[in-house]
């Protein structure tokens, strides 16, 4: 079987990808099973003192392993937390580290589908790892190149990841389209309106604008745990003295994938128990307390995620916190996204607007839309974006992998 020696890696917020060309097609490596997307988690076990990625990382997590859960480190590119180290067990390593190790394993596992060294990569990137920061934007990407060579790829070049997907689209067309591509990833949300042809190679004349806002699918369960299930923990609960509420900031920590495991340091517990001493419903900050001290807050995390899942197919969910407090459950529906989720999405929508005014076109003039990335299936978010498109047809491509796809495209464009 013949497949390339260079490769497309989609390193994502909430799942990752890498892909090689074979047979002259592009192809996505399984990368945990048959699975040819990962979850981008990583569990450090401490008893094994060993490293769990994806699928393998929750798991063991879920079943009570001893050790460090972390999740969305994509997010942390561009910031301040990316020149910190982290404590994993005894020992503190920097974020530079982790990532690393992360994206070496998806290497390792292509190689090992090929039985062949890596060395050139085209990597996804959003429109902005950072809005409104050009500075800080060039460094994220920097830092992900510096990763991928220290991880042994001698050549890392870089795509927008709407446009990867774009690429991705123009394989399936059959008629002349001006296609937007909606990409909704765990972090971002990136937009690229594009012209097309059938049996056309896609190139930069072709694209008519990118544009892209750092709003994305742990966003929204960040806000639908505020809005669901922090207030269940004492999230907004009143004081003792008059007028004062529960300061906020440890539950958008909790809320946040990124910010959970440092809220399990002892300060931060003894600091709450001398709040509930001033709550008026102290009960609420047992359950916090109780959380922190078992360290379950990505099982909380994970709940929430679910229950924004299950609302895909469904008009309302309860999402079980049973391993918290027995019988404890919070109701969630259709209505709670809409509530939780309407400021977000309007940012969304005046993206792509920013957008077709780049292209200089209207919205009923995109012909057809290409939705990508996991939250392109909450259908709130869908019908919102979709309704500045009367006119257009529903393209849906794979929606975790067409950005992966289309990065082997463009891999195969830049390096064959």
């Amino acid at each position: 079987m013949a497949y390339s020696s260079y490769c497309g890696l989609d390193f994502g917020t909430s799942n990752s990808t890498i892909g090689l060309m074979q047979n002259d097609q592009a192809s996505l490596v399984p990368v945990e099973g048959l699975e040819t997307t990962i979850p981008s988690t990583l569990f450090f076990d401490f008893e094994e003192n060993s490293a769990h990625f994806g699928r393998d990382a929750i798991h063991t997590y879920m079943e009570g392993g001893e050790g460090r859960m972390m999740r969305s480190l994509k997010s942390v590119l561009g910031t301040s937390t990316m020149n910190e180290t982290t404590m994993i067990g005894k020992e503190r390593k920097p974020f530079k580290a982790v990532l690393g190790l992360f994206i070496a394993h998806l290497k390792a596992k292509a190689e090992t589908a090929m039985q062949a060294p890596l060395d050139q990569v085209v990597m996804g990137r959003p429109v902005h790892f950072i809005d409104h920061d050009e500075a800080a934007d060039q460094i994220a990407q920097n830092t992900l190149e510096e990763i991928a060579r220290e991880c042994g790829f001698k050549q890392v070049e870089f795509e927008f990841e709407p446009v990867a997907a774009a690429r991705d689209f123009a394989q399936s067309v059959t008629q002349e389209e001006v296609a937007l591509i909606i990409d909704i990833g765990g972090g971002t949300s990136d937009f690229t309106i594009l012209r097309v042809l059938p049996d056309h190679a896609l190139g930069q004349q072709d694209i008519l604008a990118n544009a892209g806002i750092h709003i994305g699918g742990t966003d929204f369960d960040r806000w639908l745990s505020l809005a669901r299930v922090m207030p269940l923990l004492g999230y907004q609960s009143p004081m003792l003295k008059q007028g004062r509420l529960m300061p906020v900031g440890y539950y958008h920590d909790l809320a946040t994938w990124q910010k959970i495991n440092f809220l399990y340091d002892h300060q931060t517990r003894a600091d709450l128990r001398h709040l509930r001493r001033e709550a008026k419903e102290p009960h609420l900050l047992d359950r916090l307390i109780e959380l922190l001290d078992l360290r379950e807050g990505h099982r909380l995390a994970l709940a929430v995620e679910e229950g924004k899942i299950a609302l895909s197919d469904k008009p309302m969910t309860k999402i079980d916190l049973g391993f918290l407090e027995k019988g404890l459950k919070a109701d969630m529906t259709q209505t709670d996204i809409m509530m939780a989720l309407e400021d977000g999405v309007s940012k969304v929508r005046q993206t792509i607007i920013k957008a077709l005014d780049q292209a200089q076109i209207k919205g009923d003039q995109i012909s057809a839309v290409c939705l990508t990335g996991g939250s392109t299936k909450v259908p709130f978010v869908r019908q919102s974006l979709l309704g500045l498109l009367p006119n257009a047809k529903v393209v849906q491509r794979d929606a975790f992998g067409s950005v992966g796809t289309g990065l082997v495209l463009e891999a195969l464009h830049r390096f064959a």
